[in-house]
């Protein structure tokens, strides 16, 4: 089984390297929220945002663009503890896709400002989802991370 995957737009991120991102300060689970950003939508997709406005967050899919192989094992930022790949959010995967939640502050034609981006500048949008209360679990549990 084959997949072909055509991004549909790009982040526009204050984190121009990996680098940006591990740092100290966004080790808190809420360290992102404040980070602003942009999605920008390329053009043949630009209808594809109406209603996106209504929603107070969106669900984004993306491609970790600059990850190269993969170890069913990692390091978390900031654990010394080897972990199994599905149990981290690690760019370095079989298949290299993050996702996200951010939070949407305004439409602009084929813009969405927003914040809540832990993402590199120039990374791959492959789709977005309206989250909705279906998305929010409880009571959850959060694994190694609970330690």
């Amino acid at each position: 089984m084959k997949f072909k995957f055509k991004p549909i737009g790009i982040i526009h991120s204050p984190f121009k390297t990996k680098e940006d991102i591990d740092n100290k300060k966004y080790a808190d689970p809420r360290g992102f929220d404040s980070v602003q950003g942009e999605l920008e939508i390329f053009k043949p997709y630009e209808a594809g945002l109406k209603d996106t406005e209504g929603f107070s967050h969106l669900i984004i899919i993306f491609a970790f663009h600059k990850s190269r192989g993969y170890k069913l094992e990692a390091k978390p930022f900031l654990d010394d503890t080897l972990r199994g790949i599905f149990s981290t959010r690690s760019p370095n995967r079989p298949n290299p896709l993050g996702m996200t939640v951010v939070k949407v502050v305004e439409r602009k034609g084929n813009i969405l400002k927003v914040s809540g981006v832990d993402m590199l500048e120039g990374t791959p949008i492959l789709d977005i989802k309206p989250y909705n209360s279906r998305d929010q679990k409880s009571p959850i549990k959060l694994g190694w991370l609970e330690d």
